[in-house]
């Protein structure tokens, strides 16, 4: 129980369907997405890489790993935030991302923090 106090990290997104950069007929649906990433631990974390997982309606899967978040890897203090803004293109008007960012306690120990699923959907198309 005290490890689940010293490595907290949660994360919460919004997202928003960018209609200028897409195009309907020709099957491109772009998304931005701003992601609140909260350090609710005791030690300071940072973030090192991230895991996405993309599926568009058709089950489309795409998998994205890399360093860091928007050319950053930040380290994030207990009860302190990290939040910034990226984007992402479907073939299909509605998808999901969810995944996880692995990350680095101040005293080591690395962990997964889990990424909750989100969905990307143009305006009016799900209720």
């Amino acid at each position: 129980m005290e490890s689940a106090k010293k490595y907290d990290i949660s994360i919460a997104a919004t997202t928003q369907y960018i209609a200028d950069q897409s195009d309907e007929a020709k099957d491109r649906f772009v998304f931005s997405y701003t992601i609140t990433i909260r350090n609710s631990g005791t030690l300071p974390a940072q973030l090192i890489s991230r895991h996405w997982i993309i599926t568009d309606s058709r089950n489309q899967v795409q998998e994205v790993r890399g360093l860091g978040v928007v050319g950053a890897q930040p380290l994030i203090k207990p009860g302190e935030k990290f939040e910034y803004t990226s984007g992402t293109a479907l073939a299909t008007p509605v998808g999901t991302m969810s995944g996880s960012y692995q990350m680095v306690a101040e005293d080591g120990t690395q962990f997964d923090a889990p990424i909750p699923e989100f969905t990307l959907s143009v305006p009016r198309v799900l209720h």
